[in-house]
């Protein structure tokens, strides 16, 4: 049922490319951590930059978990699945890293996302993740469910902040500076977008 992939193209990576939602997986190391698990959208925000590796836009919120602990760990797995069309989840295990906004990297990886004007959503790093395990089950017991389209409250609700009041208000966050854990999560100050 099961089938592992040396790599991500061809029919796996229109699999991936085509879905509007995914799931990303990680945990501290600690064996009594919070393991984290948060879903991810918004069109254009997820690219696959080469046979290995992807990368997703990480945008604010109220918390910096996945940041934190790939920052203390590097592990991470994604997961689609399919809701329309034939029965399908795929998952990449792999290493991943928060490349933030003063890394020299940025501009680089900022063109993998042409479809997405990330200003809106107050841009805080780009995850990457480099591919280790690749496979795809059956997903038979997945339901079936339609995509309407992407909510716009985040970019609403983000597009008010420049880059010192998208600072204030990650420091008024408990989990944005610091896990649930306390392992360092987003670098404050936030360095300002590259112009």
């Amino acid at each position: 049922m099961g089938k592992t992939h040396e790599h991500i193209d061809g029919r796996l990576r229109a699999f991936i490319e085509a879905q509007p939602v995914f799931f990303t997986a990680t945990a501290p190391l600690a064996g009594d951590g919070t393991v984290n698990l948060s879903p991810k959208g918004l069109k254009g925000s997820f690219a696959v930059i080469d046979e290995r590796t992807v990368a997703y836009l990480d945008f604010a919120g109220s918390n910096a978990e996945t940041i934190a602990h790939l920052r203390e760990n590097g592990r991470i797995t994604l997961m689609w699945c399919a809701f329309e069309g034939p029965p399908n989840i795929v998952r990449v295990h792999g290493r991943g890293e928060p490349v933030f906004r003063d890394d020299e990297r940025w501009a680089g990886l900022l063109a993998h996302f042409p479809g997405i004007d990330p200003s809106p959503h107050g841009l805080r790093a780009v995850i990457v993740v480099t591919a280790e395990l690749v496979r795809d089950t059956c997903g038979y017991a997945v339901p079936f469910m339609t995509y309407d389209e992407d909510r716009d409250l985040h970019g609403k609700r983000f597009a008010r902040e420049d880059d010192a009041s998208l600072d204030a208000y990650f420091a008024k966050k408990e989990h944005i500076a610091a896990s649930i854990d306390g392992l360092p999560g987003l670098p404050l100050p936030l360095p300002p977008l590259p112009r």
